[in-house]
């Protein structure tokens, strides 16, 4: 074969894992929400503690916990939130995450700040509950 040519084999393969997905293995379980513990902390300031079972990261553990800010800033008449920090452990299969966030009526300043109308739309569309 000369250079630069590509050989009919090497398309035909490059095209069929092109096409393929990663889908969810079939012996996983979905994840259990088992509740959010909401604290006003202070004025704006507000502290989430969320569990769950199933997760399979603390990715999983922060989006909740996400998910519940978004939606209490919604419930408190504000539209937005930032994340100040999470702190999340796993124990005996059950995830906890402890997250404080601020709510607010504007944009607050910050690379971390979310829209709580926006968040709370992916939160339902992907099946995790909030407040």
């Amino acid at each position: 074969m000369r250079a630069g040519l590509i050989s009919p084999m090497a398309i035909v393969l490059a095209t069929a894992v092109s096409g393929c997905e990663t889908l969810p293995r079939a012996d996983a379980a979905a994840p259990d929400y088992e509740g959010v513990e909401t604290r006003l902390l202070d004025g704006d300031l507000v502290n989430f503690h969320v569990a769950m079972r199933g997760a399979e990261n603390g990715e999983d553990v922060s989006d909740y916990a996400e998910c519940a800010a978004a939606q209490y800033a919604l419930i408190r008449g504000y539209g937005f939130a930032r994340h100040l920090r999470t702190n999340i452990e796993q124990e005996g299969g059950v995830w906890h995450g402890d997250a404080i966030y601020t709510i607010s009526a504007q944009l607050p300043r910050g690379m971390r700040t979310i829209d709580a109308e926006v968040v709370v739309a992916h939160c339902a569309e992907n099946g995790i509950p909030t407040v």
